[in-house]
């Protein structure tokens, strides 16, 4: 009887509307742009990708089914001005674009944490994109869209999620060959517990790369707790 209850509940939601989401929660921002803002975080069931060090596996599966109206209502409830929407992928569900429309129309600072494996070009222009091109070590580095750099602007960032010195490599030549970081900003973050901070930022020293480094901000703070 819960079973059918559920199926009547996920029906009655306007299809167009209505997202699976793994978790809604309010933290500070660990990485890119905004990090160490107070935000809320919604993230969507579901990836294709199966990155090799992924710290949000629980993701994949799961979730209940949410309305645009509940996602607005919860996340007001922090009192915070921006809002990340992440996954999993969150662009696997088509209807991400519609939350992240409705979110800019409430006015909250908006930002998208996406793997680059999907077309990024029909995302609110009022969202801040922030793309992980997958490298070598990630596994999945074939699922990149190259073509999506060219759609990235001064708003953007493009961040390298780097496991060792082949991956900074790979990364180093990207920018040498594609130069993104005249379009906009670069981020180099090691993989908690797979690559040294100070090595990491050694190398760009070293080689005077135009890069913002970073590190996992919300690790430093609490560790491997999942999501936070």
């Amino acid at each position: 009887m819960a079973q059918a209850a559920a199926a009547s509940a996920r029906s009655a939601l306007p299809a167009a509307q209505r997202l699976l989401i793994a978790e809604v929660f309010h933290s500070l921002q660990g990485e890119a742009d905004a990090v160490g803002w107070p935000s809320v975080f919604i993230r969507l069931t579901g990836c294709p990708l199966r990155c090799s060090y992924c710290d949000t596996e629980y993701a994949f599966t799961g979730g209940q089914w949410r309305d645009f109206d509940s996602l607005l209502a919860e996340t007001a409830q922090y009192g915070v001005q921006h809002v990340c929407v992440t996954g999993g992928e969150p662009l696997a569900q088509a209807n991400c674009l519609g939350l992240l429309a409705a979110l800019c129309d409430a006015g909250y600072e908006v930002s998208l944490e996406t793997s680059g494996a999907f077309d990024i070009s029909a995302v609110d222009a009022r969202v801040r994109r922030v793309m992980d091109l997958k490298t070598p070590s990630s596994g999945e580095m074939h699922r990149n869209r190259l073509e999506n750099l060219a759609q990235l602007g001064a708003r953007d960032q493009l961040k390298f999620v780097l496991c060792d010195r082949g991956d900074y490599d790979w990364a180093r030549e990207l920018l040498a060959a594609h130069r993104p970081q005249q379009r906009c900003q670069v981020l180099f973050s090691p993989v908690w517990g797979r690559l040294e901070p100070a090595t990491l930022a050694g190398w760009i020293l070293e080689d005077r790369l135009p890069v913002r480094f970073q590190v996992q901000l919300h690790k430093l703070l609490w560790g491997e707790t999942p999501g936070r």
